[in-house]
C-alpha cells in the first residue's frame, strides 16, 4: 500500500519541484514573458526579451526557440511594411496622367525586389498565419505588377 501511495507522491514532488525551479529561474522568467509578447505580435520585444535569457542561460531551449521564432516573424513583418511602402509609391505612380518609362522602370524594380525577397522568406509552423498570408497575398500582386510592366 505504502509503495502504490509513493510513486505518485514522488513523481508530483519532483514536478513541483521542477516547477518552483522553472518559475524563479530569471532566465526561464524572462523565456515566459517572451513567449507572451510572441503570442501578442511584439516580435520585436519577445526577440529582446528571448536573446536576453539565452544569454543567462544557453541551455535555455525555450529561449532559443522564441528567438529564432521571433526573427522569422520580424522577416516577415519587414516584408509586409517594404511592400506597403512600395505600393504607396506605385499607387502614386499610376496616378499620374501618363507613366513615363523611368516609372515603369521604378514599378519592374519595385516588383523585382519584393518577388525576389519574398523567395528568401521561409516560415515555421509557428509563425502568424496571418503574416504568411498578408506577405504572400502582396508577393502575388507584385508578380502580376511585374507581368504587366514586362509586357
Amino acid at each position: 500500500m505504502k509503495a502504490k501511495l509513493l510513486i505518485p507522491l514522488t513523481a508530483f514532488g519532483l514536478i513541483v519541484a521542477m516547477a518552483i525551479y522553472f518559475l524563479t529561474n530569471p532566465s526561464y522568467e524572462k523565456s515566459l514573458e517572451a513567449k507572451y509578447h510572441f503570442e501578442t505580435g511584439s516580435y520585436e520585444k519577445a526577440y529582446e526579451l528571448a536573446n536576453e535569457a539565452f544569454s543567462m542561460d544557453v541551455y535555455n531551449r525555450m529561449a532559443s526557440t522564441i528567438m529564432a521564432q521571433s526573427k522569422t516573424a520580424l522577416k516577415y513583418v519587414k516584408y509586409v511594411n517594404q511592400a506597403k511602402e512600395y505600393m504607396r509609391r506605385i499607387n502614386d505612380i499610376a496616378a499620374q496622367q501618363s507613366i513615363s518609362d523611368a516609372d515603369r522602370a521604378k514599378i519592374k524594380m519595385m516588383s523585382e525586389i519584393m518577388t525576389d525577397s519574398y523567395v528568401k522568406l521561409a516560415p515555421s509552423v509557428i509563425t502568424d498565419r496571418a503574416l504568411v498570408q498578408e506577405a504572400a497575398a502582396y508577393h502575388k500582386n507584385f508578380e502580376q505588377l511585374l507581368e504587366k510592366v514586362n509586357k
